[in-house]
């Protein structure tokens, strides 16, 4: 019973690997393994941390500085003195000295400096973490692009195929009847002449397929092995000035913008804070080598009466930085929206191609069945079946293209409107949080007890 138990498990989990191994990659595989895979995107959120890493050092800047020094040192003095006897006495005088000492200096007052560099460094950390989404949606459409391109490449190295065996074909009718007489040696050239035709777009369309193939394998960390159909298109907004409005809202390019706009406002008042006084404090503690303590404490005010127009300077430079981001802004809104527009009107025209080419091809293999038919009765000659065959394959070919392209488009548009990521598009599978690292990060723990929030998330993220 056992035996029989074990067989019946054992049968079970071969169907299921099976079919596992016969299920086919669709696209939302594909762009799962390019967002787990990519190195573009690891290297962005290794940019991401270290911009969280300016927040907490913004952050210290608040808090005392204490620091230790200790110094020992050794001296010697060869001294030549004459008496009142006019004698010349030698003497040495060797000696030692040591001492420790322990201070703390904390700025106590900065009229708002640190304040505003902390609130600077977090609106930067949120322009980073648009520039991450960013990053997220152009591997997301690279993998889109990589992959349409080998299924489009792989329905022509088909057609490209099947026109060589039918032009062999061909070639051995046209043979066969120059053979009893019914063609002339000008007809077998015309056949030989397609049929190599063939044979060299069959092997640009396998080069092809080959590129295609390195660019998936780069995109996704794989190369193709079993590709699903292209699939249905993704929701899409119901009018062009509902997406339009939708990226104005989301692009990551906008946002992140808007975020660099508030760093340069925040700039101008640092500018102006650097013309206020500075107040520190510091404490201090100190021991000699006789077993002398000093102590002292103090308070320090210092204020720049005049830097040869440094700081004047420093102000008009901080708002020249924020008229340039709020016009790079302004720029953004105008690209973004053309972006979109344009996304449209190659999705209306790429349709409009495919449904061109549809009947092209019926209209086509209409007319190459019949030139055929009429071939075989006299009333048509080889050449006009060899062009009838060639613009039906190059109606296939370009049919192909268009649906490869319309597939992409459908997803550039996501990317225009700031919608092409893990999230949005509902992938089902963990995604990086953004906001983790710089939550353990950004009252600056120590390396103790205070950071252990800080080590799982390194230990999550695998940098640990």
């Amino acid at each position: 019973m056992l035996k029989s138990l074990f067989l019946v498990a054992g049968t079970a989990a071969t169907l299921l690997m099976g079919s596992t191994a016969l299920r086919a990659e669709t696209l939302a595989d594909a762009m799962i393994s390019a967002y787990r895979n990519s190195n573009l995107l690891e290297q962005n959120r290794a940019t991401l941390r270290a911009a969280d890493e300016n927040v907490a050092q913004a952050v210290s800047a608040l808090r005392p500085v204490i620091e230790w020094t200790a110094q020992y040192g050794w001296s010697k003095n060869d001294t030549n003195v004459t008496t009142a006897s006019g004698v010349p006495i030698d003497t040495t005088v060797e000696g030692t000295s040591a001492s420790t000492a322990l201070s703390a200096t904390m700025t106590l007052f900065d009229f708002g400096r640190n304040r505003l560099t902390i609130s600077s460094q977090k609106e930067a950390v949120l322009a980073t973490r648009e520039s991450l989404r960013s990053i997220e949606q152009q591997v997301l459409l690279a993998t889109v692009q990589a992959y349409s391109d080998v299924k489009s490449a792989q329905e022509q190295v088909s057609i490209n195929q099947n026109s060589v065996r039918v032009l062999q074909e061909e070639l051995n009718a046209t043979n066969d009847r120059f053979e009893v007489g019914e063609v002339t040696r000008t007809d077998v050239s015309l056949a030989e002449s397609q049929r190599a035709a063939a044979r060299a777009a069959l092997v640009s369309a396998q080069g092809s397929l080959q590129t295609a193939r390195e660019d998936y394998k780069a995109a996704t960390g794989h190369y193709p092995v079993d590709l699903a159909p292209l699939p249905a298109a993704p929701n899409l907004p119901r009018s062009r000035d509902e997406a339009s409005s939708t990226a104005q809202r989301n692009h990551p390019t906008i946002k992140s913008l808007q975020h660099s706009v508030l760093v340069s406002e925040l700039g101008i008042k640092s500018a102006q804070a650097e013309k206020r006084p500075l107040i520190t404090g510091s404490l201090s503690v100190s021991n000699d080598k006789g077993g002398y303590v000093g102590q002292s404490a103090g308070i320090n005010m210092t204020q720049q009466l005049y830097t040869g127009g440094k700081l004047d300077s420093g102000y008009r430079q901080a708002v020249a930085n924020r008229d340039e981001t709020r016009a790079q802004l302004r720029q953004a809104s105008v690209e973004v929206t053309q972006a979109v527009l344009q996304s449209y009107a190659l999705i209306d025209v790429y349709k409009a191609q495919i449904s061109a080419y549809g009947e092209q091809i019926r209209a086509a293999q209409v007319a190459y069945d019949g030139v055929r038919e009429e071939a075989t009765l006299g009333a048509r000659t080889t050449l006009d079946v060899l062009d009838a065959e060639q613009d039906l394959l190059d109606a296939r070919a370009a049919r192909i293209d268009s649906q490869a392209q319309l597939q992409v488009a459908y997803y550039q548009l996501l990317s225009n409107m700031g919608l092409l990521t893990v999230e949005n598009l509902k992938l089902g599978i963990p995604t990086y949080d953004p906001a983790a690292y710089y939550n353990a990060v950004q009252n600056a723990p120590l390396t103790s007890v205070q950071g252990d929030s800080l080590d799982r998330v390194l230990r999550a993220i695998g940098k640990k």
